[in-house]
């Protein structure tokens, strides 16, 4: 993993024009919510390598019990947890401490969401598998770079192919509830599963 040697201080917590939130500068509190241990405990020692004060958790009730304890300047919240959104996490996290910023991660790429995600105060929202310098790079941007074109966003025909995943794995890889829940034929719905993953 590389080191990130240098770094850009946080300006606004939303895509909202405003004052440059102050309180966040030099303050590294960061909270860190997935229940995927292996990678929370990973990124949560690559993020202290970074200079980040982490509190690392694996639920959506202890990242709301952190937040209520000292609302954390950083949060990096995956979406889906044991118990819940990550969503209420961020929800929380904003009216608590409104200049927070807040990074949704999340292993199923849907525009619906991330637009949800930023309405509910999200800064960013990175799809899995997101590396600690990706993740670094989104919490201490800026505006002007949030803003920015991905050089490889993902393709129509991915986030196609990742919903329908998501939704064969919601119904216990059963191809026939699949196919019902989604309104496709189960013989087209079989042809999308035997294909690798589009780019």
């Amino acid at each position: 993993m590389i080191d990130v040697t240098h770094s850009r201080e946080p300006q606004s917590a939303t895509q909202q024009p405003g004052p440059d939130p102050s309180a966040v500068r030099e303050e590294r509190t960061l909270l860190i919510v997935d229940d995927d241990k292996p990678f929370l405990t990973r990124l949560a020692r690559a993020m202290e390598t970074r200079n980040f004060i982490v509190t690392a958790v694996e639920t959506v009730a202890e990242g709301l019990a952190a937040i209520t304890a000292e609302p954390p300047a950083f949060a990096i919240i995956d979406m889906r947890l044991s118990d819940g959104n990550g969503l209420d996490v961020i929800s929380e996290l904003k009216t608590r401490r409104p200049e927070a910023r807040g990074i949704i991660l999340t292993g199923y790429g849907n525009i619906a969401t991330a637009v949800t995600a930023v309405k509910l105060g999200a800064f960013d929202y990175l799809a899995k598998p997101a590396d600690a310098d990706e993740i670094y790079a989104a919490l201490m941007a800026t505006r002007h770079d949030q803003a920015e074109l991905p050089e490889n966003p993902m393709s129509a025909d991915r986030v196609r192919w990742e919903h329908i995943q998501r939704v064969y794995e919601l119904c216990g890889r059963n191809v026939s509830e699949t196919a019902r829940r989604l309104n496709m034929h189960r013989r087209t719905l079989q042809r999308i599963l035997a294909k690798r993953a589009p780019r």
